[in-house]
């Protein structure tokens, strides 16, 4: 088998609540998706798709993936995409780096291997272990009573998991976790993730004011050190989330016990190759870890739905259903919600077809 054509598609995805605020001043309304579309000589087709949260969030652009077509796609054409272990050495080879870029073009060879094979990706990736991940929602900076309704309007859809969103002003974050965190119910979880917004000093601040609480303080630092020094003060257990960027950093969170939960943002990773043995490295030294991306539609989610399957759910803190963040779609098919649970399909590959009504004409494209 191999790869006769690569497509390059973008398209923006409305935030469904109009704007979405986080971090330190930091507020999106639109976010723009990259979808790699992969066709072969033997009629399958697969798709991957990779959408920062902003221009600005973690050095990733939504020009990368276009930018990364460029230097890539020449030496793609003609190369068999079931070989995910080569193609991500090829890539790796080609440009040091932005693995944000390289994972729609992982994805899409995973999703082209799964249909070759007959079979789901989460089979691939060891097979169903958890059928049905729990999902958290996002609770966007806002004034507090309208966080509080935010909440209660995810609860009746099912959600149990909540991540309140702060990191501008920490005076004013303390008084958002002592309102929401003490409204939850029996078996429901926070985290009030800063998004890398508070300097040190603060976030020990708003560790101290509410150490009364239980919650998971999330990200309160730009880098791993900074969290650290947090972490010395703070009672609160601590998730990482923008700093585990690769299995290096993942080695240094093991040595150093430095946190107690793991997100994994695929693409930050660079793809369901690199996070994968992120994942099962983690979770080997018993740290649990989230299923999760930067953002995106249908696709992303796909990615994000079968990675989450293949966790072990003991190990499996959450995941989330980006394709439900937006008014517009990258995909057709893809997983499933109910009752507060993301469901990968059982259908080979990802399951999900480029929605090319959504996607208009391509930005590039490039064949044998």
């Amino acid at each position: 088998m191999k790869i006769t054509r690569i497509r390059i598609y973008q398209t923006g995805l409305p935030y469904v609540g109009g704007t979405y605020a986080w971090g330190a001043g930091n507020a999106i309304e639109t976010a723009i998706a990259s979808v790699v579309v992969i066709d072969t000589d033997a009629g399958l087709r697969g798709c991957g798709e990779f959408t920062p949260c902003g221009e600005n969030y973690m050095v990733a652009h939504s020009e990368g993936v276009a930018a990364l077509a460029r230097l890539v796609a020449g030496k793609l054409l003609g190369e068999d995409p079931r070989q995910v272990g080569r193609i991500e050495h090829l890539m790796d080879h080609l440009v040091q780096g932005h693995g944000y870029a390289k994972a729609p073009f992982d994805a899409a060879c995973w999703d082209i291997l799964g249909q070759a094979c007959d079979q789901p990706v989460w089979m691939l990736l060891g097979g169903k272990l958890t059928d049905g991940a729990p999902m958290y929602r996002v609770a966007p900076q806002k004034a507090v009573e309208e966080t509080v309704a935010e909440m209660d309007r995810y609860r009746e859809q099912g959600y149990r998991q909540f991540q309140i969103k702060v990191g501008s002003d920490w005076a004013s974050d303390i008084d958002r976790i002592r309102t929401t965190v003490p409204l939850l119910k029996p078996g429901e979880k926070a985290m009030a993730d800063a998004n890398q917004g508070w300097r040190v000093d603060d976030a020990i601040r708003v560790a101290r004011e509410t150490r009364d609480l239980d919650f998971i303080l999330e990200q309160p630092c730009r880098t791993y050190e900074e969290c650290q020094q947090v972490r010395r003060i703070a009672e609160q257990p601590l998730k990482l989330d923008e700093c585990v960027t690769g299995i290096h950093m993942a080695q240094r969170i093991v040595a150093d016990r430095g946190a107690e939960i793991c997100c994994l943002k695929i693409s930050n990773l660079g793809g369901i190759s690199k996070a994968r043995r992120v994942r099962d490295y983690l979770i080997d030294n018993r740290i649990p870890v989230v299923s999760e991306d930067t953002w995106g539609g249908e696709i992303t989610s796909s990615v994000v739905a079968h990675f989450a399957a293949s966790t072990p759910p003991e190990y499996l803190q959450n995941t989330t259903d980006l394709m439900n963040y937006n008014t517009r779609s990258t995909g057709v098919g893809g997983p499933v919600v109910k009752d507060g649970k993301l469901y990968a399909n059982n259908t080979p590959g990802l399951g999900v077809t480029p929605d090319f009504e959504s996607l208009g004409a391509p930005v590039a494209e490039y064949g044998l």
